[in-house]
């Protein structure tokens, strides 16, 4: 193993073992890499939210990982671990801890984190209180690690994943201060929250100051404990250019090093296996549009799909939305299926749905634009889209036709039965049209299915696409279109002209954008983008050492 920054390295984040957007494939796509350097050195830190009726899908509970801790283990009354293997390719160490005996304290951290650092905590709402118990239970469980494990050679790093384990942080540089510390912003919260709320981010990014819109927007808290975090991490990261720019602006700290995403091929079944998982998909898409529909498809029936995390705005589901409208008034050529494939307030698998696929045959469906029903049927700005564009009535014979499915896809929807990876290479096409996107994670698994894929200019993967490797089909599998505060038709129009180049172009021709969308998947992998990470360990460490000897001047 070459030589390291570290003797142990703990991660922290929400979204360990807990899949609820790009955050948790970042971590689980990259642990096969970092196993393979640290070995059993590197250790995830999660939140334990689980229940015997609802257990944790992909962790693995062991008696014999950190055996000799847990009989030293010394943490707060009623905070209490569960210790096992993440079980994704690398398998790497996991602590869960169960959290909620942190509520009891939370004044008196709060108190203390305004006197230390300066977080204002005072008009906290929402999650705010619940990722704060969480980072404060994670950083109890590395100071237990840190104290088993101290002695004159060892050395620790703690890295901490969004504002939601700022508090995690910040109680680390509090109690230890030896251990060095590395915070990633993967997209700020003020400046998801300016997206999110209609306003223009980009061409005012010089006009905004982070506090100022806190206070507008009613983020005070999480952008105090965000912009605390920065302010005293050791080493500052995020996952693009396109964030660095905005960090440096809302958070006032330009990161010291960009980390940007990678990709692990394990993930992708290898080729002949591929071939296969590909037909399986296509049957299962082609089945849940048919029964919903009353249609029979052909082979020839071009699919599309977006997908993440359910924000309208910034994800661009209305781009994605108005190009699927735009592309059914120019009458393709060929039958399109377009999947919106976004976890929203999911009330379960439709009954007549389930019926009409087990039955093989029948008439299309009443509102045959929605695979499950919805708790806020009436209020879903996705599905109230879609209704206003006609695709669940009159533009039913435009030969495009756009399906909802608002939940997330593991394996027991109730409809398809299926994982979204599994899924995913019965695609052929994706389209990401995001406004505020800081990586773009959807595109990048996209390409490494061999699935040809549309994004934008704003996202960070777009970005690097572009700079890179070549912004055509032909060259990387992929386009980024340009996209700005003010263009949306012409975003529209782009990507509707994207999707025709795909639709029209021959067998030859795709299988040559496939492989080269593979190619750019290859270039974008952990094996090549760990060394930001493995930078960003040595400069924690050395501003670590610094800062320490400073103090004792």
């Amino acid at each position: 193993m070459p030589d390291k920054p570290t003797d142990y390295i703990f991660e922290v984040s929400w979204e360990v073992c807990n899949k609820i957007g790009g955050i948790y494939t970042v971590l689980s796509t990259k642990a096969k890499v970092l196993h393979k350097l640290y070995k059993d050195h590197f250790i995830f830190i999660g939140p334990d939210v689980w229940t015997a009726e609802t257990p944790a899908r992909d962790f693995i509970e062991s008696d014999s990982v950190l055996r000799g801790w847990r009989k030293a283990m010394t943490l707060p009354e009623g905070v209490s671990v569960r210790i096992g293997r993440w079980d994704v390719p690398g398998r790497p160490i996991a602590v869960l801890v169960k959290f909620d005996a942190m509520y009891a304290s939370k004044d008196e951290a709060y108190g203390r984190m305004w006197e230390r650092f300066g977080v204002d905590s005072l008009h906290a709402y929402g999650d705010y209180d619940e990722a704060c118990a969480f980072g404060r239970a994670a950083a109890a469980v590395i100071e237990s690690l840190v104290n088993y494990w101290k002695s004159d050679n060892a050395h620790f790093i703690a890295h901490f994943d969004e504002w939601t384990t700022g508090m995690g942080l910040l109680t680390v540089k509090d109690r230890l201060p030896e251990v060095a510390t590395v915070f990633t912003t993967h997209a700020t919260s003020i400046g998801r929250s300016i997206c999110g709320n209609g306003k223009a981010l980009y061409e005012y990014m010089s006009g905004y100051n982070g506090y100022q819109m806190a206070g507008e927007l009613n983020m005070e808290a999480k952008h105090s404990l965000e912009a605390a975090a920065v302010k005293n991490s050791d080493c500052f990261t995020t996952v693009s250019d396109v964030t660095a720019r905005e960090c440096e602006q809302l958070l006032e700290r330009r990161p010291d090093v960009v980390t940007p995403n990678g990709f692990e091929a394990d993930f992708v079944p290898a080729s002949k296996g591929l071939s296969v998982a590909c037909k399986r998909a296509r049957k299962a898409l082609l089945d849940v549009a048919g029964a919903l529909l009353g249609e029979q498809f052909d082979k020839d029936t071009f699919l599309i799909a977006t997908s993440g995390r359910c924000e309208y705005r910034n994800k661009g589901l209305d781009v994605f939305c108005d190009t699927m409208a735009q592309l059914a008034d120019e009458h393709p050529s060929r039958r399109v299926v377009a999947f919106v494939m976004v976890p929203a307030w999911c009330a379960g698998a439709r009954e007549d749905l389930q019926a009409a696929l087990a039955a093989g045959d029948g008439n299309a469906l009443p509102d045959p634009v929605l695979t499950h029903n919805l708790h806020n049927y009436n209020d879903d700005p996705v599905n109230n889209h879609i209704h206003r564009l006609g695709f669940a009535d009159w533009r039913l014979g435009s030969g495009v036709s756009v399906i909802y499915v608002p939940c997330y896809l593991r394996g027991d929807d109730g409809i398809f039965n299926m994982s979204y990876y599994d899924l995913l290479c019965g695609f052929d096409a994706t389209i990401f049209p995001s406004y505020y996107e800081p990586w773009g994670y959807t595109p990048l698994e996209s390409v490494a299915f061999g699935v040809p894929t549309i994004t934008t200019s704003l996202s960070g993967f777009g970005q690097w696409l572009a700079s890179n490797v070549g912004n055509t089909f032909g060259h990387s599998g992929a386009i980024a279109v340009q996209r700005t505060d003010t263009n949306y038709d012409s975003v529209v129009n782009d990507i509707c002209q994207g999707v025709n180049t795909l639709m029209t172009a021959k067998a030859s021709e795709m299988k040559k954008i496939s492989a080269a969308a593979r190619a750019t998947a290859a270039t974008a992998s952990w094996d090549n983008f760990i060394t930001h990470y493995e930078m960003a360990y040595k400069v924690a460490q050395l501003n670590n050492r610094q800062s320490n000897n400073n103090k004792k001047k």
